[in-house]
């Protein structure tokens, strides 16, 4: 009879990554926990109220006491409220709300688990993806998808685009306060559009993108903010950009979810003026795999598991990038686009900011 060598145990290293999975099981459901407290205003009404009593809180969102006591809870032992075990009350921090209760906050994060909610409603979708190697259309998903996406990305825009992306750019900020022309592709709901728009008045912006439900979205916001009438938004796929002589095209976190980058590269070059710029902002990444193994890109790689690989590979050509593609990947794209100057402007533990000329 022959037998089979059991390899042996490491029993600390089995415990240690039971507890990193129940850990994950805990982060995993406290996730909609969170999605929920955002949905329901529940961390918007306990921001800057003090402590509060699950009936408080309840009274105040118009929701059910015993509700409220089950979800703060679950806060309390996740650390994301303080809890009073005296008189049973429960604390938002001023901090925690920054992240949590804020939306004009740097650090606000609700819209990335609203984003990761749509992708838990789709996962039929990725199944077959996975056996069928075909492909999910961006217009295919549950529409959190794409009002997370905007509540995502926004607030980082704000802190960042005006103040810091921009004027690493070589000249361009001196061409938008004087008067410039400004393409703003894969814009979804136009979040970076306006910003761009409300800070230079002397520009003008249209911002294009082929999901038209976001365009609709984009012209509302256009017009909230009082920017309707220096903003246009068109239904385009970035290969068939229209327009010519752009002084600046900005691409945010979109190239990589395109099927032909560098196809929709090289018409962004087209239609560049002579000495204009294309700003490129893709997710933060290292060159290589092991330059990622870290939380952030862990983030990044399960988006572009179920967002931006299917959504590349459900178009022509079919690349398939990924939101780590770094920046080698991403210069190698540009070049082969027929861009001249190509290097990284700046960056956040979030992002990295290219500056491409033709």
């Amino acid at each position: 009879m022959t037998t089979i060598d059991t390899p042996r145990l490491d029993e600390a290293a089995l415990e240690q990554f039971v507890n990193q999975a129940v850990g994950d099981l805990a982060a995993a459901i406290s996730g909609l926990m969170l999605h929920l407290g955002d949905r329901l205003g529940l961390y918007r009404a306990m921001a800057g109220a003090g402590p509060v009593t699950p009936a408080t809180l309840a009274g105040l969102t118009g929701t059910h006491e015993r509700y409220v006591r089950e979800w703060l809870s679950n806060q309390a032992a996740g650390g994301y409220v303080r809890y009073e075990p005296d008189d049973g009350t429960f604390e938002l921090s001023a901090e925690h709300a920054l992240v949590l209760a804020d939306e004009s906050s740097p650090v606000f994060l609700p819209g990335a688990f609203e984003t990761v909610a749509s992708t838990y409603t789709d996962h039929e979708a990725f199944v077959r993806a996975f056996t069928t190697g075909e492909g999910v259309d961006w217009g295919a998903h549950d529409e959190r998808l794409y009002s997370g996406c905007v509540r995502l990305f926004r607030p980082g825009y704000a802190a960042h685009l005006v103040d810091s992306w921009l004027p690493a750019l070589d000249g361009v900020v001196d061409k938008l306060v004087s008067g410039a022309s400004v393409a703003d592709v894969g814009c979804g709901y136009g979040a970076s559009t306006v910003i761009m728009a409300r800070a230079f008045e002397h520009s003008t912006f249209v911002g294009i993108d082929s999901h038209a439900p976001s365009i609709v979205e984009a012209q509302a916001a256009a017009v909230e903010a009082g920017v309707e009438r220096r903003t246009r938004f068109e239904v385009a796929p970035a290969a068939e950009v229209p327009g010519t002589g752009y002084d600046l095209v900005t691409m945010f976190d979109c190239l990589h979810d395109m099927g032909d980058p560098v196809g929709a590269a090289r018409r962004i070059r087209e239609s560049l003026a002579s000495d204009g710029t294309l700003l490129l902002v893709e997710p933060a990444a290292g060159a290589r795999l092991e330059d990622n193994l870290n939380p952030v890109g862990r983030m990044y790689y399960g988006l572009s598991t179920v967002i931006c690989t299917p959504s590349s590979l459900s178009q022509e050509v079919g690349l398939g990038l990924g939101a780590q593609a770094g920046p080698e990947r991403l210069e190698a794209v540009l070049r082969e686009a027929g861009f001249g100057r190509v290097e990284v402007a700046t960056r956040t533990p979030f992002n990295l900011v290219v500056e491409a000329k033709p």
